[in-house]
């Protein structure tokens, strides 16, 4: 629910997002009491402003606010319509001022739901928590600027119960203990969309792998490895097609609760113990959560309507993952999933799916077959030249469809451009190219 004039910077998603500032930085520091679902925190949002504004607008979902301070002092006022902090400053911010902002608020955190996403956010589990914030859940814990291409960088400490294990964005930085807890800590330096910002809490136990970068499984005592013993295989095939790992780390948290899907978020996924599996429909998932580091965390969409330049590409990596662990090729996948498409409702644009289909399994599908089809076209070396450059180019930041047919344009030539304009621009499914 949002009051009267406040902002909506994506359309897929009304009601989240202020283009009037950006984020640079986000600290919170929040207490949480399992047993009771009782969340406080403090968030300090380091901020500049895109435009002059008297205002700043946060989104934060079921909480409630106690304080606001805005650069040291308390701002003309501060109110709240539905799930949006409207702070209004003492005198206008003209663009391009800096700002810190902080916010403490406390309460029950719970998801928020969208009439077409669903439920997102805080979750509680049966003894511990997972936060999946993907599109719409990163206020139901804390204040954001909730728009995808607003990227910033996190520190997040997090005090807990003992024996409980936090596992959160970026790289441990502190495990200490205090009164009635233990506070763990988090740095995040890289940019993050406020989305693939989470919280994992659970009774968990954590075991290294060895790779290229530091690897880990989080779970339960009792869960077996499964298809997560071969994440270091998967890290370095997707390191040699995509280019170097973007972040510091990357961990698979294994809840002790089954759940539907994987959760993705930047430098972790989060599974049930459900997929703890030795088949190939749990493994390529495992894949799937690990590219999405590539696509989707480090080269993050700008624009929700943009959604399958991430799980397009995370698909097709479980193609890539099955022709190199010496299963089907990625052609046959390919060949496979064209003909279900075929026998489907043609009623997918691609390149603007629309709310209520974005997260359908046919533009996960399509998104795939569109890569595969580009890959026929140029040629293997070509094609994963292209993919390379395309991370190298825009690690770190906010793309577009356009940008990356602009980039395949440069790479690749005109006959390359029309081929995508073919599965991103029309309904109707083109055909395959022929299998070189």
């Amino acid at each position: 629910m949002s009051g009267p004039d406040l902002p909506t910077a994506d359309p897929y998603l009304p009601g989240h997002g202020d283009r009037s500032w950006r984020a640079e930085r986000y600290t919170l520091d929040l207490d949480y009491d399992v047993a009771g679902n009782r969340l406080r925190g403090e968030a300090v949002v380091e901020g500049v402003t895109q435009d002059d504004t008297a205002r700043l607008v946060l989104d934060l979902a079921h909480l409630q606010v106690s304080k606001v301070v805005l650069d040291g002092a308390a701002p003309r006022r501060y109110t709240v319509h539905g799930h949006r902090l409207v702070v209004t400053a003492r005198t206008p911010l003209p663009a391009g001022t800096a700002f810190r902002l902080l916010v403490r608020y406390a309460g029950q955190p719970r998801p928020l739901v969208d009439p077409h996403h669903g439920d997102a956010g805080w979750e509680e589990l049966e003894d511990g928590v997972i936060v999946a914030g993907q599109p719409h859940g990163a206020p139901t814990w804390f204040p954001c600027n909730d728009r995808p291409d607003d990227k910033a960088a996190y520190t997040i400490s997090v005090t807990v119960p003992p024996g409980y294990t936090v596992v959160a964005n970026g790289t441990r930085t502190g495990q200490r203990r205090r009164a009635g807890g233990i506070t763990w800590t988090f740095d995040q330096p890289e940019p993050m969309a406020t989305y693939l910002a989470t919280v994992q809490v659970g009774r968990y136990e954590v075991r290294e792998q060895d790779g290229p970068v530091p690897l880990a499984w989080v779970g339960p005592a009792d869960v077996e490895e499964a298809g997560f013993a071969r994440q270091p295989e998967m890290l370095e095939l997707f390191e040699d097609r995509f280019g170097p790992y973007p972040f510091a780390s990357y961990a698979a948290v294994v809840t002790d609760d089954d759940l539907e899907i994987p959760l993705e978020a930047q430098g972790l996924a989060t599974f049930g113990r459900n997929f703890c599996r030795d088949d190939w429909d749990a493994e390529r998932l495992v894949a799937h959560e690990m590219a999405h580091q590539w696509f989707g965390n480090a080269v993050t969409l700008a624009r929700w309507q943009d959604i399958w330049l991430h799980e397009g590409f995370a698909c097709y990596s479980e193609w890539l993952w099955s022709e190199a662990s010496e299963r089907d090729s990625a052609d046959t996948w390919a060949r496979h999933h064209h003909d279900r498409l075929a026998d489907l409702d043609q009623d997918v644009l691609l390149s603007d799916p629309g709310p209520e289909l974005m997260f359908d399994d046919r533009v996960y599908k399509r998104g795939a077959l569109t890569l595969h089809a580009l890959r026929l076209v140029v040629g293997d070396d070509a094609f994963f030249d292209l993919v390379r450059g395309w991370v190298a180019d825009h690690r770190g930041g906010s793309v577009t469809t356009d940008d990356f047919r602009a980039h395949v344009g440069a790479a690749a030539g005109d006959e390359a451009v029309a081929v995508l304009a073919a599965w991103l621009d029309a309904t109707e499914l083109p055909d395959l190219p022929a299998a070189s």
